[in-house]
């Protein structure tokens, strides 16, 4: 193991994240009751030009008026763009009026670390002049070519970030990638055509100590399309993905939940580890296959990640009817 190791910057539950627009106040009010992990309120693509005011003035309310930790709910705020002119008032307005509300700001479409540097410098100032006392962290979007070439640098920014995010479609766009939706497979393509993107994605995640989550599945009339490009994101290590319609927030919680048998099997790799440890041996067996410290810390990522999924379970049945 290398001398430099970066621990998990933040756990947070996120198997599940639903998009919402902020120009919908009942859609919003809806994703809060709903059974995502995560929720993201949408100023960026899902709002059109003329509502992006008033999307923003939604989502200040919204965050305002719905306790969304007592519902069990981590809630983020996907911004503009840093080449438009609505980002630097989504930041202000929204940390402002909001910024004790809030977990966590989505920044779209980030190419080098300095984009992030621009929306933590905002952040920073925001709090310590409001007094703060919660800390808003802050996610990555890749979904450009630029990103991706720099996406390792980006994950090693530090500060602020916890998460980096694979948007499937306007990474499609940059590399004028031929697609036949967002998120699916091209029947052209002899395997995952987004394979390369998100496997190098979820190694710098891995490598900086950041949460890794894939993006859109853009046919919600197709759940098996929807589950098996989540399961093969799982099997890359990533821990969680979008959900653009409510209908995919199950699947999606399905997909990324470790089965009752995987769990049972980490339980047990701990137990005889620790028992052949106790008889001066590194290695073991167990149902006639080998296991030793490797298998220990996967065995752990399984129980920290069952964990806090009990943990979001045993919050929401705390919650007042």
């Amino acid at each position: 193991m290398s001398h430099t190791i970066n621990h998990l910057r933040k756990l947070r539950l996120q198997r599940s994240e639903l998009a919402v627009p902020g120009s919908n106040p009942e859609m919003i009010t809806k994703a809060a009751a709903g059974a995502a992990d995560f929720v993201f309120l949408d100023i960026e693509d899902a709002v059109a030009p003329p509502d992006k005011e008033r999307a923003r003035r939604n989502i200040i309310e919204a965050l305002n008026d719905i306790d969304w930790r007592a519902k069990g709910k981590t809630v983020s705020v996907r911004i503009n763009g840093l080449d438009t002119h609505y980002m630097y008032r989504d930041v202000v307005d929204i940390m402002e009026q909001a910024g004790d509300r809030l977990d966590t700001i989505l920044v779209p479409k980030v190419g080098v670390p300095a984009d992030l540097y621009m929306v933590e410098a905002m952040v920073n100032q925001i709090e310590m002049a409001k007094g703060y006392k919660t800390r808003v962290g802050l996610e990555a979007l890749i979904e450009t070519a630029l990103g991706m070439a720099n996406v390792e640098a980006i994950a090693a920014f530090g500060g602020r970030l916890e998460a980096l995010h694979f948007g499937v479609a306007d990474y499609a766009a940059s590399c004028k990638a031929r697609t036949v939706n967002i998120g699916g497979l091209n029947p052209d393509y002899p395997g995952d055509q987004w394979h390369f993107a998100l496997s190098r994605m979820t190694v710098a995640c891995r490598a900086y100590g950041l949460r890794a989550i894939d993006g859109p599945f853009g046919d919600f009339s197709d759940p098996e399309g929807y589950m098996a490009a989540a399961r093969r994101a799982a099997a890359l290590g990533i821990e969680g993905k979008w959900a653009i319609h409510p209908s995919q927030i199950e699947l999606a919680n399905a997909v990324f939940s470790p089965p009752e048998k995987e769990v049972t099997r980490a339980k047990r790799i701990i137990e005889v580890l620790k028992e052949a440890e106790e008889q001066g041996k590194g290695a073991a067996a167990l149902d006639g296959k080998m296991i030793d410290a490797a298998s220990e810390r996967m065995a752990r990522n399984v129980l920290v990640t069952h964990e806090a999924i009990e943990q979001s379970a045993r919050s929401r049945q705390a919650l007042p009817n």
